[in-house]
């Protein structure tokens, strides 16, 4: 794999990566409820569900996801739920995820590492685009006279890495609208608006169709 094949892919994934997905606007939101370091651990779920993903897409998922309907809808159901349930918990919920980040008792209420980490993993992993993008993005750029598994952490590698500071970068910038945004005027809107996101994502996912053969 040579400098120029890198140089390409990195710049390719650059484009899908920025543009804003469920895994940004859950970034998004935990930014502005509980600060930059929450998505830390949002982010570090959603590259672990990416790898997952990425390496589903290596071990033939993607072939598999295009040639049979029943799984790809599965999957695309089972996602669209999620994003679904994510939108109506924002939509819906009893506390003011905005205002969690000030005083001790909200702070007791910002959800644990452990949650942030899976909700993000959860979201990446019960996406199929994903791995239609990396089954028809990947063959592109390996190298069948090299090694397989290198080729497959270098592409992975360069991937989530985007990914990840990707969703940092989309963070700072919401952090500086917290105080903002945290306002009582504005809170409740902002959820709403988080929630419609959300199902807007999820309905999108539904009308995702598989590659005619």
């Amino acid at each position: 794999m040579n400098l120029q094949t890198i140089l390409t892919f990195t710049a390719l994934a650059s484009v899908a990566i920025l543009s804003p997905g469920p895994a940004t606007i859950l970034a998004i939101r935990n930014a502005t409820a509980f600060g930059v370091r929450s998505v830390v651990w949002s982010a570090l779920g959603n590259v672990s569900g990416l790898f997952c993903l990425s390496a589903a897409s290596m071990l033939g998922l993607g072939v598999l996801l295009e040639s049979s309907a029943l799984l790809f809808g599965a999957i695309k159901i089972l996602g669209a739920l999620y994003l679904f349930y994510l939108g109506a918990r924002q939509l819906f919920g009893r506390t003011d995820a905005l205002n969690s980040g000030a005083g001790s008792t909200a702070r007791a209420l910002a959800p644990t590492p452990h949650r942030l980490y899976r909700e993000a993993l959860l979201t990446a992993a019960t996406n199929p685009k994903p791995i239609l993008f990396f089954t028809a993005l990947f063959p592109q750029f390996v190298s069948e006279q090299a090694p397989l598994l290198p080729q497959f952490f270098a592409l992975t590698g360069i991937f989530v890495t985007l990914s990840f500071f990707s969703l940092l970068s989309y963070a700072l910038v919401a952090s500086r609208a917290r105080v903002l945004l945290s306002r009582p005027q504005f809170s409740r809107w902002v959820n709403r608006t988080f929630g419609a996101i959300f199902i807007g994502f999820g309905t999108a996912l539904l009308t995702l169709r598989r590659q005619a053969n």
